[in-house]
């Protein structure tokens, strides 16, 4: 029997074993990470029940826009976390002023506009999601830099960013709130175009627009909105 065969072979089965063993992290740093999200998302729905769902649609609409941009894996991936976790911040607003039925106060609205950050500083701590806590830092700030909390504009934006910010707006504008109805869909789309390179990007705009339009049934169904849609 050839020795060198026979060392070559356990060299292979060594690197086999290496291998599978490094598959087997990966789709537990895979697994952790969705459990991680999932877990998040339940803290929301805890908070607030519209919250949740507000967020399990926002990922699904937004691997959408970031699949017609082209994004990567990687980038769709931290999208998506984003996505589902951009309000996780608001776990640091109290009740009293989160679930304010009416108008808030200038004070109060200060406290609201400081969830982003809280929502950065909880995502940048885990492994994996510094990049998705940056998009949920900057998920308000505006095109022509009028936003919060770091007054960036246009391009400096990050792109996933810019994405999350017109689909969270647009689901606001459409869901039934306890204190009000949502608005049409028209008057929705009107108000993303209106704000459209002042608040939003127009280009994810005229993306995310085109997606819904042809899925305005659906999306009326999801936000458990009755009202009627006028094209």
């Amino acid at each position: 029997m050839n020795p060198g065969l026979n060392g070559k072979s356990a060299s292979q089965a060594s690197e086999l074993v290496s291998l599978m063993r490094i598959k087997e992290l990966e789709e537990q740093v895979s697994a952790t990470r969705t459990a991680l999200v999932c877990a998040f998302n339940q803290l929301l729905d805890m908070k607030d029940l519209n919250t949740g769902y507000h967020c399990t649609r926002l990922a699904e609409w937004a691997l959408r826009v970031g699949e017609e941009f082209s994004l990567g894996e990687e980038l769709l991936a931290d999208l998506e976390v984003a996505a589902m976790l951009h309000d996780i911040g608001k776990m640091g607003i109290p009740d009293a002023i989160l679930l304010k039925p009416g108008r808030l106060t200038e004070e109060e609205y200060a406290v609201v506009k400081k969830h982003p950050e809280y929502g950065w500083a909880i995502l940048r701590l885990f492994p994996g999601f510094k990049q998705a806590g940056l998009i949920v830092l900057h998920h308000h700030e505006a095109h022509d830099g009028s936003g919060y909390p770091g007054r960036l504009k246009g391009s400096q934006i990050p792109l996933e960013a810019r994405i999350v910010h017109v689909i969270d707006a647009f689901d606001a504008m459409v869901s039934n709130r306890p204190y009000r109805k949502g608005m049409p869909f028209e008057e929705a789309i009107n108000q993303l175009y209106k704000c459209s390179s002042t608040q939003f990007d127009p280009q994810v705009v005229e993306c995310f627009t085109a997606i819904t339009r042809a899925e305005m049934t659906d999306v009326f169904a999801a936000t458990g909105t009755s009202t009627s849609v006028v094209l």
